[in-house]
């Protein structure tokens, strides 16, 4: 399937949304999601971002700057993973441990303020990766638009260029 395809696919998935939550680290993925979910939904989307002593004040500052470049909604809250029970342990299930209390949270941010969908930025690569927070996303119901879409990486990176999006090159970055 082409790019351009795939990047219709998403626009008339988030269209058919009608309210989103989004999870928003920073990175490219959850940059390209929430722009793209803005440009569709406008005032309907909600970028959520959480603080913790494992997310880079660095990182913090580029995604408040995001934020205020498109002007979109914006809620920080806070998640400190390393007060999670087992946590600090640093199990295989870390990030399931991470995502199901991150999301959890989300969820009930979307429920108390009347936002329809909840949404996580992993895309079609993710699929090959041992990712034990996909089991949190799919246990809490989170979407997935970028997934379902079938964009990749390499296709993320290409559209956020050509979105003019500064995030189009940043570097992968996972906590810890």
């Amino acid at each position: 399937m082409s790019i351009k395809i795939k990047f219709e696919r998403l626009k008339e998935d988030l269209k058919e949304m009608k309210s989103l939550v989004v999870a928003f680290s920073g990175g490219v993925d959850s940059s390209f999601l929430l722009r793209v979910a803005h440009d569709v939904l406008g005032d309907k989307v909600l970028a959520v971002t959480a603080r913790s002593s494992t997310y880079p004040e660095r990182e913090y500052r580029e995604a408040v700057e995001f934020v205020a470049q498109y002007g979109i909604p914006h809620r920080i809250i806070v998640s400190e993973e390393l007060d999670l029970e087992g946590f600090a342990e640093n199990p295989l299930n870390r990030c399931y441990l991470c995502k199901n209390e991150l999301f959890s949270k989300m969820r009930q941010i979307a429920e108390a303020e009347d936002y329809a969908y909840v949404a996580e930025g992993s895309n079609h690569d993710d699929l090959g990766d041992y990712r034990p927070g996909l089991q949190a996303v799919s246990e809490l119901g989170i979407s997935s638009p970028l997934r379902v879409a079938g964009l990749t990486k390499e296709d993320i990176r290409v559209l956020s260029r050509e979105l003019g999006l500064k995030t189009w090159d940043k570097p992968s970055f996972a906590c810890l």
